[in-house]
């Protein structure tokens, strides 16, 4: 027993790596169709909200890209927190630059009285994601537990932004589009921005996770 026990806990890592990288694929490949359908119906009615959570389903991107190569290259632990903390750095200025955008366009918008068009499509994609995203999130988290990764927790916390962002963009689309509250899109946007700052900082500072070692 006493030789079985190491083994067995290397097999469940194996397992559980093996876990985290299917769910960054998911994730990637989710957040890729997420971005470009935001994006497009963002742009087709000039929605500064939607075609903000486009640009941060781009950011998912990347953090799923990175995840991808950490857990690849698990087994080198000095390359493993090399990874962790350039992949920390790169998404947390990716978010600093997301902010300014959605700030820019957002404050525009309120000035110049920009009213965008109602779009249904944003409002099924946010509805989707408002779903997907949590159980998301509970599945990396377990898994960065078990693993003590402190990347993929951070990769997960960044997915539970997302779902934040996604009943943010839900709220506004459907006030825009029921009501006429042309403002509640571009205000939508902007309470968006002080979560992309304090998730940006995180970030930059190197997040760290004190309860995700098992």
């Amino acid at each position: 027993m006493e030789v079985a026990r190491p083994l067995d806990e290397a097999v469940d890592r194996l397992w559980q790596i093996r876990r985290g990288k299917n769910l960054e694929f998911f994730t990637v490949g989710y957040n890729s169709l997420e971005g470009a359908i935001a994006i497009a119906s963002g742009l087709l009615a000039a929605s500064v909200a939607l075609v903000g959570f486009g640009f941060d389903s781009a950011i998912e991107v990347i953090s799923g890209l990175t995840l991808l190569w950490r857990l690849h290259r698990d087994a080198d632990a000095s390359s493993r927190e090399r990874i962790e903390k350039r992949a920390l750095r790169i998404v947390g200025i990716s978010f600093f630059v997301l902010a300014v955008y959605v700030t820019f366009d957002a404050v525009k918008s309120l000035v110049r009285h920009e009213a965008p068009d109602e779009s249904w499509v944003g409002i099924a994609l946010a509805a989707v994601s408002v779903v997907v995203m949590p159980l998301l999130v509970r599945a990396k988290r377990r898994v960065a537990r078990s693993i003590g990764s402190a990347a993929l927790n951070a990769d997960a916390a960044q997915t539970q932004i997302c779902t934040y962002l996604s009943a943010i963009l839900l709220g506004g689309l459907v006030l825009n589009a029921t009501v006429g509250w042309w403002w509640a899109d571009p205000l939508a946007a902007l309470v968006m921005v002080p979560i992309l700052v304090l998730e940006g900082w995180e970030a930059v500072r190197g997040k760290h996770c004190d309860d995700c070692h098992p």
